[in-house]
């Protein structure tokens, strides 16, 4: 039984150093007992450690070993030195295990890796300093909770990034000194041995407090990456919930007064609401479509038609309802005697979403949370456009709408009072559907359904 110490739990450079000499002298996995400082729990494991100079031949280690190892061993893990001594030893004799997603082992290292990866990202995000004035002058000083041991590995981040300033990074373990020259370790610290805070904090407060947009917030995505616990150390949280309480009402009572004020301010308001959604990251489908696609039309429109999600000509554009359903879509328009220029027409969803097929990119159904998500930019346009009737086209934006699910065959062909004091709402098909029905005449009788409806939308505007 081979016993390896490493003098610190995240020692990368001498578990390697350890691992070759094990690997070259052949000793199993099963063999090794790893351990940090003096302590054990295998109250029978050898004191001996490996030799370091290889006995043995040599073999080339993938890089991506390499990095994976690197991030892998400062997580808690107590079974991470052993894990990777094992992946290490089975390399030898299959070289392109570590490509291989589906092994449980490099799976489980790789999960190991993912979370050291996010800790260091939550203490680059999340750390906050404040300033501490003595006799040798200001010095700026932070608290922070790792669930890794990612200190050491994080420091030359900070270094590069505050190398003018002098500051100190104190967590329970062991503390970080830069001093504008050099960086020097310190033992464990305390939340009591932090400041609780300084004057540069209240000016960060109020201007957080100004430019927090709560048309960017989703509560359970912010949530997600800025969890609770990080809230205590961070100045700007203590805001959080009373502008999340009041941001909606804020903004709404902001809309509905200009949609009631003289002189045209709807659109005023409208033009604001569309830049705000410009930016909308309520949900991920932002970070893969080209743009938004909001709303157009006159805010004074009788009939609002709110359609599923831009397509892919429309994601490209930047307007709603121009690809090949938009074309069938204006033709039962003309056929109703509906001129779309005197109609409100928008999306239950504003960003496209895709599947990539090749250069293609396939249409993919939103989910329950993308439309969710979206909700209240479909509540801002109703507020301001405040139509007579609401045309629903498809289950997606029925949903959107009614905030449930709705069965077009079952509510088709009758009026429908929309929660609030949203109006009246008639539910039909998507153009869309009229384009994936298999015959021609199936389409032909289809479409004719649909210009019905969209008549009896016609006709209760008027």
């Amino acid at each position: 039984m081979r016993l390896v110490t490493l003098s610190a739990p995240d020692d990368f450079d001498a578990w390697r150093d350890a691992a070759r000499g094990l690997i070259a002298d052949s000793v199993p996995p099963e063999d090794v007992v790893w351990q940090v400082g003096g302590e054990t729990d295998d109250l029978f494991a050898a004191t001996a450690t490996p030799r370091h100079d290889p006995v043995g031949p040599a073999f080339k280690v993938p890089r991506a070993f390499l990095d994976l190892a690197r991030s892998a061993i400062l997580n808690r893990d107590p079974e991470r030195f052993a894990l990777l001594y094992t992946l290490l030893a089975r390399l030898r004799r299959e070289p392109k295990l570590v490509e291989d997603q589906a092994d449980p082992l490099v799976r489980r290292l790789e999960t190991l890796a993912k979370h050291v990866r996010r800790d260091i990202h939550k203490m680059r995000a999340f750390l906050r300093f404040r300033e501490v004035t003595n006799d040798s002058g200001s010095r700026y000083v932070a608290w922070f909770e790792p669930e890794h041991h990612i200190l050491r590995a994080n420091a030359a981040f900070f270094v590069n990034r505050f190398a003018s300033m002098r500051w100190s990074i104190l967590t329970p373990e062991v503390s970080l000194h830069w001093d504008g020259a050099g960086l020097s370790e310190g033992p464990g610290a305390t939340k009591a041995d932090a400041p609780d805070g300084d004057p540069i904090e209240e000016v960060w407060k109020t201007y957080y407090a100004s430019i927090f947009n709560p048309a960017r917030v989703k509560v359970g995505a912010m949530l997600k990456e800025m969890p609770r616990k990080y809230w205590k150390n961070m100045p700007e949280t203590a805001l959080v919930p009373e502008l999340l309480a009041n941001a909606q009402a804020r903004e709404s009572g902001m809309i509905a007064k200009a949609r009631t004020a003289p002189g045209g301010n709807s659109e005023v308001a409208w033009e604001a609401l569309r830049e705000e959604a410009m930016g909308c990251t309520r949900c991920h489908l932002y970070k893969n479509a080209t743009q938004t696609v909001f709303g157009e039309g006159p805010v004074s429109a009788s009939i609002m038609f709110v359609g599923e999600q831009p397509g892919d000509q429309e994601d490209l554009a930047g307007h709603p309802f121009v690809g090949p359903a938009g074309q069938v879509f204006d033709r039962a328009l003309g056929e109703a005697g509906i001129d779309r220029a005197t109609t409100y027409v928008t999306n239950a969803v504003k960003h496209f979403k895709f599947e990539p097929r090749g250069k293609r990119r396939i249409h993919a159904k939103p989910d329950a949370g993308e439309i969710e998500a979206c909700r209240w930019w479909i509540e801002q346009e109703q507020m301001l456009v405040r139509p007579k009737v609401t045309v629903a086209l498809g289950a997606t934006a029925a949903r959107s709408l009614f905030g449930k699910v709705m069965t077009i065959s079952r509510e088709r062909g009758r009026a429908q009072a929309l929660p609030g004091d949203g109006g009246e709402a008639w539910i039909t098909v998507h153009p869309s559907y009229l384009l994936r029905l298999p015959d021609e005449a199936a389409r032909t009788t289809e479409f004719a359904r649909f210009v019905e409806d969209l008549k009896l939308a016609k006709a209760a505007a008027a």
